[in-house]
């Protein structure tokens, strides 16, 4: 029996990866549930298991491939499913043949039923057939007042394509679209390079425009585009390196720039005194260290985070533009960047909200180290509704930070410096956090993304405005 190996789901969001190494040949006898692969997407590194015993008789895949979720890269020989698994299988399949065989029969004495009742309706028809005949006449008359209507229609659109093509000169004149559907793509803010023209010769037409304004999804052209992505040789300049980009990285640019098309990104700036709770760090890390965790910015902001979502619904939900709705989640998933040697990953903590200070430092800890490892596993790294990126640890003074779609909202975190701040008519010497805020302005409007963060810096600066 053949047994095709695929691609699972491997993360949230992931459709595609790269076959990194194969870890089986052919003719191995490979067991359930042993790794047979390697596939690094954007996320990670993550071993593709097979899910039956057998030999393998071919692979369909190279190391270096891309491969996509669903496709076969090996297929074993194999008994499948063995036990009782397999016979329960086996049984089922012959109980639904028996099922399919009686339920062709019982179709085929309704047939016979609906033949005889046709038989019948047979003397009905000839009368209706002269009924018919009336109403085809008031049909006809109605189809003749239509094509007047439509006539007029088109006349009204070649008026308007006549007074919009004095605007022709704004559009790109490579692109073959009548003026109409240049004057429609300006209205509904439509680049036409990113349609599909249905007309002759890949002309773009007013349909094409009207149906990708209801979609809101952008088609690629076919045609080529070199002039905007060919570069010089910038060797007549002097000395060059070429550094081919890895898996990883390719991946997380592809990423990276569709969530930055898509969404309209907007990034709020503030600051908060954590003076105070940098005391409570220092008081408090040792009694952590003992438990075998580490307190930190971080893990505090996480916790506040999610006390933050359940507040301000909006950050913690995703835009369903299909539908047009706004899924809202009674769930606090947080992601938190982790910077490693194959890229940027961002392993997700499951229910913040639930969850004690000490618990998240702890798993914060481990999801990081796994990260950092390779170990990480594909659930650790998907799910996630917000996802907070500190960089206080590298410095900077602040930042805008990309939000990772389908979320809505990504917190960035800068090195915190000591700044004299004017306190009871004298300076004091005080410790400042700064913080940036990077929304969906598709999703969240500005004054709500001030109130979001200055509620974030309030509950920073003093741990009971959280009951306020």
């Amino acid at each position: 029996m053949k047994i095709e190996i695929k691609i699972p789901d491997i993360a949230e969001n992931v459709k595609t990866g790269i076959i990194s190494r194969l870890l089986v040949s052919e003719g191995d006898h490979v067991n359930k549930d042993q790794p047979v692969a390697e596939v690094e997407t954007d996320k990670a590194t993550t071993d593709i298991p097979s899910n039956y015993e057998g030999d393998v008789s071919e692979i369909r895949v190279e190391e270096g491939d891309e491969v996509e979720v669903g496709q076969v890269i090996m297929v074993l020989e194999g008994e499948g499913k063995e036990g009782k698994e397999g016979k329960e299988e086996e049984e089922k399949e012959k109980e639904e043949e028996k099922e399919g065989k009686e339920e062709e029969k019982e179709e085929e004495k309704e047939e016979e039923k609906e033949s005889e009742k046709e038989s019948d309706k047979a003397e009905k028809n000839d009368k209706e057939k002269k009924e018919e005949k009336q109403e085809e006449q008031g049909k006809r008359e109605e189809d003749q007042k239509g094509e007047e209507k439509e006539k007029q229609t088109q006349e009204q659109d070649k008026e308007e394509e006549k007074e919009d093509s004095e605007n022709d000169e704004k559009e790109p004149k490579e692109i073959a679209a009548s003026p109409l559907a240049r004057r429609l793509a300006r209205e509904h803010d439509i680049d036409l390079r990113t349609v599909e023209g249905s007309g002759p010769g890949g002309r773009i037409t007013r349909d094409d425009i009207l149906e990708q304004s209801k979609t809101g999804k952008d088609k690629p052209r076919k045609e080529s585009r070199k002039d905007e992505t060919e570069l010089p040789d910038f060797s007549q300049w002097g000395h060059i390196e070429k550094v081919t980009m890895d898996n990883i990285r390719k991946l997380t640019a592809s990423k990276m720039a569709d969530s930055w098309r898509k969404i309209p990104h907007v990034t709020q700036f503030d600051e908060a005194d954590v003076t105070d709770l940098e005391k409570f760090i220092k008081e408090n890390e040792g009694e952590y260290r003992e438990k075998g965790s580490k307190l930190t910015i971080t893990s505090i902001l996480l916790k506040l985070s999610a006390f933050a979502l359940l507040r301000f619904q909006r950050f913690n939900s995703s835009l369903d533009e299909e539908n047009n709705q706004i899924i809202l989640k009674k769930y606090c998933n947080i992601g938190v960047a982790v910077d490693t040697e194959q890229g940027l990953l961002v392993p997700i903590i499951k229910d913040v909200d639930k969850k004690p200070l000490i618990k998240l430092a702890n798993e914060l800890s481990e999801l990081a180290e796994k990260a950092r490892n390779k170990k990480i596993s594909p659930d650790e790294l998907q799910g996630g509704n917000f996802t907070i990126s500190n960089l206080g640890g590298i410095g900077g003074i602040s930042f805008t930070p990309i939000v990772y779609s389908p979320q809505v909202a990504i917190l960035g975190v800068s090195k915190s410096r000591h700044r004299p701040v004017y306190i009871t008519e004298e300076f004091e010497k005080r410790l400042i956090l700064p913080l940036s805020l990077s929304y969906d302005h598709r999703v969240i409007d500005g004054a709500e993304a001030a109130r979001f963060l200055r509620w974030m810096c309030e509950v920073l600066e003093n741990p009971f405005f959280i009951f306020q």
